[in-house]
């Protein structure tokens, strides 16, 4: 089974990635560096490449047998999505979340690492290079951040609180019409809405209590796998739009991260009223 042994294995592997290879080139990207992909809002860099490129043969050292799945090699390779849930152990990386963040000298970005057992996600790791922390989460053992200093802090999500005094993180780009139109509309019904176009710190915020939920629309395992572990450790409660369970095989149906049961139906309820 995967331990903390193991989990702190692969937070090794991150750490000595980032600090040799990531952050060497973080606000110092040569021209040519950042390209699109799907659109002018979803880039890849040179950076992006070679961290999964130094990564996943460091992961198949230490795990001969894992299937790795990276962002950046599903891109070229779409069919390892479906290795992963039938995989006795499978890993899915995201070698720099927020790379337009990262891409525009932003320090809001992060590598992340979630481990899946059957089908199941059983370990994650967000790591915050420039902090040179870690926010990690084992299933049935919680969550937490490995500070730098050697600090561990225990991570646990906001407490309840009415819709009107809520802060949320809402990724609605991705939304279906009419959904999105009706989500945007309803934005002012809570407190504070954002977006930090990183979902590795915006687990992170969540998980800690610092905002009180989050909504995403695509459900790329290597974006949610390793949050939606750190959130469920610290105490929240999550489900897809149409209240079914989030596996990392879904890429599609939403996501809604709240502090509890009650919070997830009154945020949907709010999000999604049609004002009629």
């Amino acid at each position: 089974m995967f331990s903390l042994q193991h989990l702190n294995s692969v937070a090794e592997i991150l750490q000595d990635v980032s600090q040799s290879l990531i952050l060497p080139r973080f606000q110092n990207l040569d021209d040519g560096a950042v390209r699109a992909k799907s659109s002018i809002h979803d880039l890849v860099t040179d950076v992006d490449e070679a961290a999964e490129r130094a990564i996943t043969p460091a992961l198949n050292k230490l795990f001969p047998h894992a299937v790795i799945v990276g962002e950046e090699s599903t891109a070229a390779d779409p069919s390892l999505l479906d290795r992963i849930g039938g995989a006795e152990l499978a890993f899915v990386l995201d070698p720099i979340d927020g790379t337009k963040n990262f891409a525009s000298g932003l320090p809001l970005f992060g590598v992340m690492v979630a481990a899946i057992e059957r089908g199941e996600v059983v370990g994650a790791i967000i790591h915050d290079p420039v902090m040179n922390d870690f926010a990690c989460a084992l299933r049935g053992e919680g969550a937490w951040v490995e500070h730098r200093d050697g600090r561990r802090v225990d991570l646990r999500v906001a407490a309840p609180v009415p819709i009107k005094d809520m802060n949320g993180l809402v990724s609605w780009a991705f939304l279906p019409e009419p959904e999105r139109s009706r989500a945007t509309a309803n934005l002012p019904r809570f407190a504070m809405t954002s977006s930090y176009r990183c979902a590795a710190h915006e687990y992170r915020l969540i998980a800690a209590g610092h905002c009180d939920f989050a909504v995403y629309a695509k459900l790329m395992p290597w974006d949610h796998a390793p949050g939606w572990l750190l959130h469920r450790e610290a105490g929240g409660y999550s489900a897809r739009f149409d209240g079914s369970d989030y596996l990392p095989t879904h890429h599609s149906g939403g996501l809604i991260c709240a502090p509890d049961e009650a919070s997830w139906h009154a945020i949907r309820d709010a999000l999604f009223h049609d004002g009629r």
